[in-house]
Protein backbone atom coordinates (compact mmCIF):
# COMPACT_ATOMS: atom_id res chain seq x y z
CA UNK A 1 0.00 0.00 0.00
CA UNK A 2 0.76 3.54 -0.16
CA UNK A 3 3.67 4.48 2.81
CA UNK A 4 3.73 8.64 4.06
CA UNK A 5 6.76 9.96 4.07
CA UNK A 6 7.92 10.35 8.04
CA UNK A 7 9.02 13.44 8.54
CA UNK A 8 11.08 14.72 11.83
CA UNK A 9 8.93 17.78 12.87
CA UNK A 10 10.42 19.74 15.52
CA UNK A 11 7.48 21.42 17.21
CA UNK A 12 7.39 23.47 20.31
CA UNK A 13 6.78 21.88 23.43
CA UNK A 14 5.01 23.83 26.11
CA UNK A 15 4.69 22.52 29.88
CA UNK A 16 2.11 24.17 32.42
CA UNK A 17 0.02 22.92 35.17
CA UNK A 18 -2.71 25.85 35.35
CA UNK A 19 -4.64 28.08 33.14
CA UNK A 20 -2.65 31.07 34.82
CA UNK A 21 0.40 30.02 33.12
CA UNK A 22 -1.34 28.50 29.87
CA UNK A 23 -2.27 32.16 29.66
CA UNK A 24 1.37 33.43 30.07
CA UNK A 25 2.40 30.61 27.34
CA UNK A 26 0.12 32.77 24.89
CA UNK A 27 1.52 36.14 25.68
CA UNK A 28 5.30 34.75 25.43
CA UNK A 29 4.24 33.21 21.92
CA UNK A 30 2.26 36.78 20.60
CA UNK A 31 5.42 38.82 22.25
CA UNK A 32 8.16 36.27 20.33
CA UNK A 33 10.59 37.58 17.66
CA UNK A 34 9.57 34.76 15.34
CA UNK A 35 6.41 36.59 14.92
CA UNK A 36 4.31 33.51 14.53
CA UNK A 37 0.64 33.37 16.71
CA UNK A 38 -1.53 30.38 16.75
CA UNK A 39 -5.19 31.82 16.34
CA UNK A 40 -8.26 30.05 17.85
CA UNK A 41 -9.31 27.14 16.40
CA UNK A 42 -12.70 27.80 14.41
CA UNK A 43 -15.90 25.84 15.17
CA UNK A 44 -15.89 24.29 11.88
CA UNK A 45 -14.18 23.85 8.68
CA UNK A 46 -14.97 22.31 5.16
CA UNK A 47 -12.85 19.56 4.22
CA UNK A 48 -13.82 18.52 0.11
CA UNK A 49 -17.16 20.41 0.51
CA UNK A 50 -17.91 18.29 4.00
CA UNK A 51 -18.23 20.12 6.89
CA UNK A 52 -16.53 18.93 9.53
CA UNK A 53 -17.08 20.26 13.66
CA UNK A 54 -14.25 21.20 15.66
CA UNK A 55 -16.05 21.14 18.71
CA UNK A 56 -15.14 17.75 20.24
CA UNK A 57 -12.05 17.89 22.62
CA UNK A 58 -10.78 15.28 21.03
CA UNK A 59 -10.71 16.89 17.44
CA UNK A 60 -9.87 20.02 18.63
CA UNK A 61 -6.68 18.73 20.24
CA UNK A 62 -5.58 15.97 17.73
CA UNK A 63 -6.04 19.47 14.98
CA UNK A 64 -4.24 21.73 17.15
CA UNK A 65 -1.38 19.18 17.49
CA UNK A 66 -0.72 19.36 13.99
CA UNK A 67 -0.94 23.06 13.82
CA UNK A 68 1.49 23.60 16.09
CA UNK A 69 3.87 20.98 14.19
CA UNK A 70 3.12 23.03 10.77
CA UNK A 71 3.32 26.25 12.19
CA UNK A 72 6.55 26.16 14.21
CA UNK A 73 8.62 23.96 11.69
CA UNK A 74 8.71 27.63 9.65
CA UNK A 75 11.63 27.30 7.51
CA UNK A 76 10.51 24.05 5.73
CA UNK A 77 6.71 25.36 5.60
CA UNK A 78 7.92 28.06 4.85
CA UNK A 79 9.48 26.55 1.36
CA UNK A 80 6.66 24.71 0.85
CA UNK A 81 4.34 27.25 0.63
CA UNK A 82 6.66 29.04 -2.01
CA UNK A 83 6.72 25.46 -4.03
CA UNK A 84 2.70 25.17 -3.88
CA UNK A 85 2.93 28.58 -6.17
CA UNK A 86 4.56 26.31 -8.20
CA UNK A 87 3.13 22.72 -8.30
CA UNK A 88 -0.37 23.57 -7.72
CA UNK A 89 -0.99 24.92 -11.10
CA UNK A 90 -0.10 21.46 -12.31
CA UNK A 91 -1.58 19.48 -9.81
CA UNK A 92 -5.27 21.22 -9.88
CA UNK A 93 -6.14 20.34 -12.97
CA UNK A 94 -5.46 16.98 -12.98
CA UNK A 95 -7.62 16.91 -9.53
CA UNK A 96 -10.57 18.42 -11.57
CA UNK A 97 -10.31 16.18 -14.28
CA UNK A 98 -10.69 13.15 -12.42
CA UNK A 99 -13.21 14.69 -10.29
CA UNK A 100 -11.03 14.67 -7.06
CA UNK A 101 -11.65 17.73 -4.94
CA UNK A 102 -9.13 20.46 -5.02
CA UNK A 103 -8.34 19.54 -1.32
CA UNK A 104 -6.45 16.86 -2.14
CA UNK A 105 -3.71 18.99 -3.36
CA UNK A 106 -3.19 19.26 0.86
CA UNK A 107 -2.56 15.55 0.88
CA UNK A 108 0.74 15.70 -1.54
CA UNK A 109 2.01 18.68 0.46
CA UNK A 110 1.89 16.15 3.43
CA UNK A 111 3.40 12.94 1.89
CA UNK A 112 6.23 14.86 0.65
CA UNK A 113 6.26 18.73 1.40
CA UNK A 114 6.02 18.69 -2.55
CA UNK A 115 9.81 17.20 -3.05
CA UNK A 116 11.05 14.53 -4.97
CA UNK A 117 10.96 13.04 -1.41
CA UNK A 118 12.19 9.37 -0.83
CA UNK A 119 10.91 7.34 2.60
CA UNK A 120 12.81 4.82 4.61
CA UNK A 121 10.42 2.16 3.06
CA UNK A 122 11.31 3.47 -0.40
CA UNK A 123 8.45 5.53 -1.39
CA UNK A 124 9.11 8.15 -3.51
CA UNK A 125 7.77 11.30 -5.11
CA UNK A 126 5.53 13.98 -4.77
CA UNK A 127 2.49 11.13 -3.89
CA UNK A 128 5.03 8.56 -2.56
CA UNK A 129 4.04 5.94 -4.24
CA UNK A 130 5.78 2.13 -3.07
CA UNK A 131 7.19 0.36 -5.97
CA UNK A 132 4.66 -1.94 -5.84
CA UNK A 133 1.61 0.13 -5.85
CA UNK A 134 3.71 2.45 -8.92
CA UNK A 135 3.36 -0.37 -11.40
CA UNK A 136 -0.19 -1.53 -10.08
CA UNK A 137 -0.75 2.03 -11.43
CA UNK A 138 0.74 1.97 -14.82
CA UNK A 139 3.92 4.14 -13.56
CA UNK A 140 7.19 2.65 -15.06
CA UNK A 141 9.96 2.35 -13.09
CA UNK A 142 13.98 0.82 -14.05
CA UNK A 143 17.27 1.99 -14.24
CA UNK A 144 16.69 4.81 -16.51
CA UNK A 145 13.58 6.14 -15.49
CA UNK A 146 11.50 6.71 -12.99
CA UNK A 147 6.88 7.87 -13.30
CA UNK A 148 6.88 8.27 -9.53
CA UNK A 149 8.87 11.65 -9.77
CA UNK A 150 7.33 12.89 -12.96
CA UNK A 151 4.69 15.10 -11.70
CA UNK A 152 1.91 14.77 -13.97
CA UNK A 153 2.17 10.95 -14.33
CA UNK A 154 2.39 10.15 -10.67
CA UNK A 155 -0.68 12.61 -10.21
CA UNK A 156 -3.11 11.06 -12.44
CA UNK A 157 -2.34 7.34 -10.70
CA UNK A 158 -2.67 9.24 -7.13
CA UNK A 159 -6.23 10.58 -8.35
CA UNK A 160 -7.38 6.79 -10.08
CA UNK A 161 -6.55 5.29 -6.47
CA UNK A 162 -8.43 8.20 -4.79
CA UNK A 163 -11.48 7.64 -7.09
CA UNK A 164 -11.39 3.82 -6.41
CA UNK A 165 -11.58 4.72 -2.66
CA UNK A 166 -14.05 6.85 -2.92
CA UNK A 167 -16.00 4.58 -4.50
CA UNK A 168 -15.50 2.17 -2.20
CA UNK A 169 -15.73 3.86 1.11
CA UNK A 170 -18.48 6.42 0.07
CA UNK A 171 -16.24 9.43 1.81
CA UNK A 172 -13.34 11.71 0.88
CA UNK A 173 -12.43 11.75 4.11
CA UNK A 174 -12.12 8.11 4.20
CA UNK A 175 -10.58 8.47 1.07
CA UNK A 176 -8.12 10.73 2.34
CA UNK A 177 -7.21 7.91 5.29
CA UNK A 178 -6.84 5.13 3.25
CA UNK A 179 -4.24 6.97 1.36
CA UNK A 180 -1.85 6.38 4.46
CA UNK A 181 -3.74 2.88 5.69
CA UNK A 182 -5.58 1.37 2.37
CA UNK A 183 -9.19 0.82 1.69
CA UNK A 184 -8.87 -2.77 3.50
CA UNK A 185 -7.24 -1.58 6.73
CA UNK A 186 -9.95 1.70 7.22
CA UNK A 187 -12.92 -0.53 6.05
CA UNK A 188 -11.68 -2.93 8.72
CA UNK A 189 -10.99 -0.89 11.55
CA UNK A 190 -14.59 0.60 11.17
CA UNK A 191 -16.23 -2.76 10.96
CA UNK A 192 -14.52 -4.52 14.01
CA UNK A 193 -15.76 -1.00 16.10
CA UNK A 194 -18.81 -0.86 14.76
CA UNK A 195 -18.11 3.00 12.99
CA UNK A 196 -19.13 4.69 10.28
CA UNK A 197 -16.86 7.70 9.82
CA UNK A 198 -13.16 8.54 10.22
CA UNK A 199 -13.51 10.94 13.85
CA UNK A 200 -14.88 7.89 15.37
CA UNK A 201 -12.40 5.54 14.85
CA UNK A 202 -9.70 4.33 16.34
CA UNK A 203 -6.74 3.50 13.91
CA UNK A 204 -2.34 2.90 14.12
CA UNK A 205 -1.13 6.55 15.29
CA UNK A 206 0.04 7.14 11.56
CA UNK A 207 -2.92 7.10 10.30
CA UNK A 208 -5.35 8.73 13.44
CA UNK A 209 -3.10 11.83 12.52
CA UNK A 210 -3.18 11.26 8.98
CA UNK A 211 -6.22 13.69 7.98
CA UNK A 212 -5.94 15.88 10.86
CA UNK A 213 -2.70 16.91 9.67
CA UNK A 214 -4.03 17.73 5.51
CA UNK A 215 -7.10 19.68 7.89
CA UNK A 216 -3.89 21.75 9.42
CA UNK A 217 -2.09 22.29 6.22
CA UNK A 218 -5.33 23.39 4.49
CA UNK A 219 -5.59 25.82 7.11
CA UNK A 220 -2.50 27.77 7.26
CA UNK A 221 -2.22 27.14 2.86
CA UNK A 222 -5.34 29.10 2.53
CA UNK A 223 -4.56 31.59 4.99
CA UNK A 224 -0.69 32.13 5.56
CA UNK A 225 -0.54 35.53 7.17
CA UNK A 226 -3.14 34.34 9.94
CA UNK A 227 -0.45 32.07 11.16
CA UNK A 228 2.27 34.46 10.81
CA UNK A 229 3.32 33.99 7.28
CA UNK A 230 4.14 36.89 6.00
CA UNK A 231 5.57 36.22 2.34
CA UNK A 232 5.84 38.41 -1.02
CA UNK A 233 3.97 37.30 -4.31
CA UNK A 234 7.35 38.05 -5.56
CA UNK A 235 9.31 35.69 -3.28
CA UNK A 236 6.78 32.74 -4.15
CA UNK A 237 8.90 30.27 -6.90
CA UNK A 238 7.06 30.55 -10.15
CA UNK A 239 5.87 28.07 -12.23
CA UNK A 240 8.54 26.65 -14.88
CA UNK A 241 7.06 27.80 -18.67
CA UNK A 242 8.12 24.66 -20.39
CA UNK A 243 8.12 23.38 -23.90
CA UNK A 244 7.22 19.25 -24.34
CA UNK A 245 8.61 17.46 -26.60
CA UNK A 246 7.71 14.20 -27.59
CA UNK A 247 10.78 11.24 -28.27
CA UNK A 248 10.11 8.31 -30.30
CA UNK A 249 13.42 7.03 -30.55
CA UNK A 250 16.18 5.80 -28.23
CA UNK A 251 18.99 8.40 -26.55
CA UNK A 252 21.99 7.39 -26.44
CA UNK A 253 23.60 10.59 -24.39
CA UNK A 254 20.99 12.88 -22.97
CA UNK A 255 24.17 15.23 -21.71
CA UNK A 256 25.13 15.62 -25.71
CA UNK A 257 21.14 15.30 -26.43
CA UNK A 258 20.39 18.61 -23.84
CA UNK A 259 23.69 20.07 -24.99
CA UNK A 260 21.89 20.39 -28.37
CA UNK A 261 18.81 22.02 -27.24
CA UNK A 262 20.16 24.84 -25.71
CA UNK A 263 20.17 23.32 -22.35
CA UNK A 264 22.32 20.97 -19.88
CA UNK A 265 21.87 17.87 -18.20
CA UNK A 266 21.38 19.33 -14.91
CA UNK A 267 18.54 21.74 -16.25
CA UNK A 268 17.15 18.67 -18.25
CA UNK A 269 16.89 16.59 -14.91
CA UNK A 270 15.18 19.53 -12.71
CA UNK A 271 12.86 19.32 -15.54
CA UNK A 272 12.51 15.90 -15.14
CA UNK A 273 13.41 14.27 -12.27
CA UNK A 274 12.06 10.92 -13.56
CA UNK A 275 14.87 10.88 -15.90
CA UNK A 276 17.60 8.74 -13.56
CA UNK A 277 20.63 8.63 -16.30
CA UNK A 278 22.02 9.44 -19.16
CA UNK A 279 20.58 7.40 -21.83
CA UNK A 280 16.87 6.67 -22.74
CA UNK A 281 15.82 3.93 -24.43
CA UNK A 282 12.32 3.67 -26.76
CA UNK A 283 11.06 0.07 -27.21
CA UNK A 284 7.26 0.32 -27.96
CA UNK A 285 6.41 3.76 -26.15
CA UNK A 286 7.05 7.20 -26.23
CA UNK A 287 8.23 9.82 -23.75
CA UNK A 288 7.84 13.58 -23.26
CA UNK A 289 10.61 15.69 -21.74
CA UNK A 290 10.17 19.21 -20.72
CA UNK A 291 12.52 21.49 -21.88
CA UNK A 292 12.38 25.19 -20.60
CA UNK A 293 10.60 27.74 -22.35
CA UNK A 294 13.02 30.33 -24.39
CA UNK A 295 11.20 32.88 -22.33
CA UNK A 296 12.09 31.85 -18.81
CA UNK A 297 15.66 32.23 -16.86
CA UNK A 298 16.24 28.80 -16.68
CA UNK A 299 19.72 28.31 -18.68
CA UNK A 300 23.57 27.14 -18.58
CA UNK A 301 25.13 29.87 -16.07
CA UNK A 302 28.08 29.49 -18.49
CA UNK A 303 25.22 31.30 -20.80
CA UNK A 304 25.27 34.63 -18.44
CA UNK A 305 29.22 34.92 -18.11
CA UNK A 306 29.11 35.85 -22.11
Amino acid sequence: MLKTLAFCFLPLFFFSCNTNNQKEVVKVIEKSEMGFVLPELPDKMTFCDQTIFLKDEDIKEKLDRELLVNTYFQSSTTQTIKRANRYFPIIEPILKEYGIPADFKYLAVIESSLLQAVSPAGAQGFWQFMPVTAKERGLLMSNEVDERLNIEKSTRAACEYLKQAHNELGNWILAAASYNRGIGGVRQDMKWQGTSNYFDTHMNSETGRYVYRILAVKLIFENPSKFGYSIAKNDLYEPFRTTAVTIKSSISNLAEWAKSKGINYKILVKLNPWILGNKLTIKKNSFQILLPHKSINLKPYSAYLK
